[in-house]
């Protein structure tokens, strides 16, 4: 069997061969005993072409136990070079698609080894990513565990670039689970943090993302757009595939504050033009059916661009309270020329189910939208004319609340004259 040992030859030859003659060659270079400085250095090099060969195979498991295997090789180098090498392994197994278990297993691993050689500073940031898979996993309750313990170790040892980290996540899991108060904290947290150092673009770009998305949460659609504006300007320098998200819940507030005829200008600018794709397509066309206040074009939205619309948490939920509104607003104008009128005659006219409308009608009646009621029995809906208020009431409280300052009045004066 042919060895090759670590030099920079077998290193060219890898790069020259195919990609499984390759990763045996770059096998073979990292289980040479060599240890000078020349053989630690080519098998760094050797690391990383034997992930790039692994990632493209697809070999997320192999990756794994290469991590496993190289343990004894980190004693070798600074703690700083084996954080950079384990990151980027593990980096390298997030680019292989349906991995996440595996990516849990791997840090999970890794937070044991670090612990055992007492790499805090390795460890602390395995943490933190191990947290964000176990919320990307839907684990909220052992992400939070696992922050609530790192952010104090990391706020004890003033780690400010970390600590930004840390409270970005804490404000997505609680967020998640749709505490508000908690993740308007946790964001503000991270905020203070952040100007005390210099923070990356793609880390401010991240943080404005957040901003924005805790504001439109709040229905305060104006300053959400001004946060995801920011974002968007930092995602689009850098190339981040995450300027079509922020641009994307930018057209969403436009929307929402029923400026949905600006959205084709924002897509034809010169920044839009570049994420033409189904996303903006799909807000494209919430746009249009908001305009004509048509349910039908609202719901074949829905439909079409059910992965750009519904399956984003954060659009559909903004969505099914807009879907809300224009029922609303489609049935009070469909009901406003009767005072009795079959349910099923609005059902028809409307274009929805007939339990559907039934259900919203009497919603809309619980919530006072108009006055009225359902007679099921005959299938009817009766609506009432708006009660006038009469304003000998609230005359009359005006008059009593008067009388009761009068009374106070003289009840002071009486108690000076006693005195």
């Amino acid at each position: 069997m042919v060895t090759y040992p670590a030099t920079t030859e077998t290193i060219s030859m890898a790069q020259e061969a195919n990609c499984s003659e390759a990763i045996s060659i770059l096998y073979q270079v990292l289980e040479d005993p060599s240890s000078s400085p020349e053989a630690i250095r080519i098998k760094e090099q050797a690391i990383t072409n034997l992930c790039d060969r692994l990632t493209e195979e697809k070999r997320g498991e192999d990756l794994r136990k290469l991590l496993t295997k190289l343990r004894p090789f980190f004693s070798l180098i600074p703690k700083a070079k084996t954080a950079k090498i384990v990151r980027g392994i593990i980096d390298a197994v997030a680019k292989i698609p349906g991995t996440t278990d595996l990516q849990i297993t791997l840090c999970k691993e890794m937070v044991e080894w670090t612990r055992a050689e007492k790499r805090t500073f390795l460890r602390q940031r395995v943490e933190a990513r191990l947290a964000a898979l176990l919320m990307e996993n839907k684990e909220y309750v052992e992400a939070l565990a696992l922050l609530s313990t790192l952010v104090k170790e990391v706020r004890r040892l003033d780690d400010k670039l970390l600590l930004v980290d840390i409270d970005l996540l804490e404000s997505k899991l609680y967020f998640s689970l749709r505490n508000l108060p908690k993740a308007k904290a946790a964001l503000t947290a991270a905020r203070t943090a952040a100007n005390a150092i210099y923070v990356p673009p793609a880390q401010q770009g991240t943080i404005d993302l957040q901003s924005g998305i805790l504001h439109a949460e709040e229905k305060d659609y104006k300053t959400g757009y001004s946060y995801f504006f920011e974002a968007f300007e930092s995602f689009n320098a850098l190339g981040d595939p995450r300027a079509v998200f922020s641009l994307k819940y930018m057209l969403l507030c436009k929307i929402m504050v029923s400026q949905a005829d600006d959205v084709a200008g924002i897509i034809s600018s010169k920044a839009g033009l570049q994420y033409v794709g189904p996303d903006l397509d799909a807000m494209k066309a919430v746009a249009d059916a908001h305009s004509k206040r048509s349910l039908k074009l609202f719901e074949n939205a829905l439909r079409d661009y059910k992965a750009q619309l519904e399956d984003d948490p954060i659009v559909h939920r903004h969505l099914s309270s807009l879907y809300d509104t224009l029922l609303e607003q489609n049935l009070c104008r469909l009901i406003e020329p009767f005072s009795r009128v079959e349910i099923a005659h609005i059902a028809e006219l409307i274009g929805l189910p007939l339990d559907h409308v039934e259900k919203k009608l009497s919603q809309m009646i619980l919530d006072k939208k108009f006055a009225g009621t359902l007679d099921q029995g005959a299938g009817c809906l009766i609506i009432f004319e708006d009660p006038k208020a009469d304003a000998i009431y609230s005359a009359t409280l005006d008059t009593i609340a008067n009388m009761g300052k009068v009374v106070d009045s003289l009840y002071v004066r009486s108690a000076k004259i006693m005195s």
